[in-house]
């Protein structure tokens, strides 16, 4: 044991910025190499917080030049996210199994770092003076456009690189970076010194540092449970952001009755965790069956008690109706079934939430007025998917940045925003070029990475659209995958965050990769700053 343990040791101490705890850094920060340095305050401060670390025991080298890789793992610590090691690389240069993937991943979903041009992030090169300032203001969410100061402040304004100009004025502004002697040196590599200085004075404005430091608050995390066991899905919520359990235990049936397929066992564990449940009301689909409880009173009346004797004995914290294709003609009898049964389940401390499709103004929807179902439900729950559906003639997204953006913003006009929660796919589809209404499926993320990892298949970044889209050949013919992932994700999770909407959902639980949550959890917190 003692020779695997220095073997461990001989491993970690090649492994540059290896995560140390902040008790480990205050400790061993006895650098030998500082004491004549400028920043010898801030580096002891940025160890001290658990976000630089020495090259050794003993020494910090504040002369070196820091990496772009590097410098990521700074950023990440600093505005305390999680490394996210995105199960589709961003870029062709940064092997999975490297040290600092997790940060350039993590830092690139969220639109901080940027590649070097051909699907490249060249980690290991020294990051610039410029491209650190372009970095500062982008982890500080501060809006650049003005370069009119430049030409005055700094004598070599004219090496500034176009596109750096906006960054560098207003990082000179922060106070973040002031040059010397009149110069900027735009070009030149930064310090370990020099980064050190410029990240600590982030943490020097109280105002900032706060924010900084506060707790995660990701709202309501909805999971449906879907082809799963029990234990299956505790595993899946366990390794997830989730809080509330979406199970799916009733249906109703022909007879007008409720069939109860509940698990107390689940019930059971979700208590013991701190996490609520919401059993699913379905509907199978069937819009006759549908018909026949919504059109009449009576029964609406009846399906209401059963379910509220099923919330009662089971002791649940609300109940989430899923009907799906609803006939237009049952617009009315809708709404007087969720309404009926929201009074019901108020009277015992129940919440009713509706699981609606984006308003596109089809048959499809007519059976739901989002204004009245909004006004009466406790949460309306938006599939903020099936843009391009399984049986679509034309090859496309699942669920594009602007499709979800629109449907959110279109559900917004009838909704208010504490009461809407937004679905997100834990799903794909791999479609066929030749015959996309016959010859494409459903996949998960997994599989979709199996596929993006093969041999011979290409991806391609669609800004517009912010998802990749991988091409690959099958038995000669090309199939194209328009990809969910942690980078596709986080924006979607960054816009509705900015809308400040009650949560968000996920269908389905266990089609997802393990690095999605990570990336989740980074957008939520990263987009809450308000620096």
């Amino acid at each position: 044991m003692a020779a695997v343990l220095f073997v461990a040791l001989c491993i970690l101490a090649l492994v540059p910025f290896f995560p140390i705890s902040v008790e480990a850094a205050v400790s061993k920060q006895q650098f030998q190499d500082i004491n004549t340095s400028y920043a010898k305050e801030a580096i002891t401060h940025l160890v001290s917080e658990g976000i630089a670390a020495g090259t050794s025991e003993t020494r910090f080298e504040p002369k070196k030049a820091v990496t772009r890789a590097e410098f990521a793992t700074f950023a990440v610590r600093l505005l305390g996210l999680k490394p996210v090691k995105n199960n589709i690389s961003p870029y062709s240069d940064t092997r999975t199994t490297a040290w600092y993937y997790g940060n350039v991943s993590a830092m690139t979903n969220l639109s901080i770092l940027e590649g070097k041009g051909q699907g490249t992030f060249q980690p290991n090169a020294s990051i610039t003076r410029e491209e650190a300032a372009a970095l500062l203001v982008r982890m500080l969410k501060q809006t650049s456009g003005s370069t009119g100061l430049l030409s005055t402040t700094y004598v070599d304004a004219s090496d500034i690189s176009v596109w750096a100009k906006p960054y560098v004025q207003k990082v000179y502004q922060l106070g973040l970076m002031r040059g010397s002697d009149g110069l900027f040196r735009p070009q030149d590599q930064v310090t370990r010194e020099e980064a050190a200085v410029m990240l600590d004075a982030i943490l020097q404005k109280k105002e900032w540092s706060q924010q900084l430091g506060n707790a995660d608050s990701l709202g309501i995390q909805l999971g449906w449970q879907y082809n799963s066991t029990t234990a299956e899905f505790k595993k899946q919520v366990e390794q997830s952001e989730v809080n509330t359990l979406v199970p799916r235990w009733f249906f109703l049936n022909s007879s007008m009755q409720i069939t109860d397929h509940t698990d107390a066992t689940l019930l059971t564990w979700a208590s013991s965790t701190n996490r609520e449940v919401w059993p699913l009301l379905g509907n199978r689909s069937d819009a006759a069956m549908t018909h026949q409880m919504l059109s009449s009173s009576a029964n609406r009346t009846s399906v209401v008690t059963q379910v509220t004797a099923y919330v009662k004995k089971y002791q649940l914290d609300g109940i989430n109706v899923d009907f799906e294709n609803v006939l237009p003609e049952d617009r009315a009898g809708m709404t007087a079934f969720v309404t009926s049964l929201a009074a019901s389940l108020h009277t015992i401390g129940a919440v009713v939430s509706v699981d609606v499709s984006p308003d596109l103004g089809t048959d499809w929807t007519e059976a739901f007025d989002y204004a009245k179902l909004g006004a009466v439900s406790d949460y309306m729950v938006l599939m903020g998917y099936e843009e391009h559906w399984n049986g679509d003639p034309i090859a496309g997204s699942v669920a594009s940045l602007p499709w979800v953006e629109n449907a959110l913003d279109t559900m917004l006009t009838n909704v208010v925003r504490a009461k809407v929660i937004l679905a997100l796919p834990l799903y794909t589809r791999d479609w066929s070029s030749a015959s996309p209404a016959t010859g494409s499926w459903d996949i998960t993320l997994a599989e979709q990475g199996t596929r993006a990892h093969a041999a011979g298949s290409v991806r391609q970044w669609n800004a517009s659209l912010e998802q990749y889209i991988i091409g690959y050949s099958s038995n000669g013919l090309a199939r194209y995958i328009w990809a969910e992932e942690s980078r596709s994700l986080t924006a979607k999770v960054r816009m509705s965050t900015d809308r400040k909407i009650a949560g968000l959902a996920y269908w389905y639980m266990g089609g997802e990769t393990a690095d999605v949550w990570n990336a989740i959890s980074n957008a939520s917190r990263f987009e809450s700053y308000l620096f």
